[in-house]
């Protein structure tokens, strides 16, 4: 494999899914979530990075943050 092909794979499987995550929730395209990160990126020289970390940060962790409910028992499982 080529170094740039590498590349491309480290990040492809090392990706947090945060893009695709806004994307699903707002319904729209992720390429136009991707392209928006990436424009905000270069115009604010980078600091949408932190932001981005910490969201991968709290998906990759969203176990920790979710509330058990507990499910109510129907009248065949009693």
């Amino acid at each position: 494999m080529r170094t740039i092909q590498k590349i491309v794979f480290f990040f492809e499987m090392r990706s947090f899914g945060v893009c695709a995550w806004w994307a699903r929730k707002l319904g729209i395209n992720i390429s136009k979530v991707r392209l928006w990160f990436i424009y905000v990126s270069f115009l604010t020289v980078g600091s949408p990075l932190i932001p981005y970390l910490a969201m991968a940060w709290i998906l990759e962790h969203k176990h920790y943050f979710k509330l058990q409910r507990k499910r109510k028992k129907t009248i065949w499982e009693l």
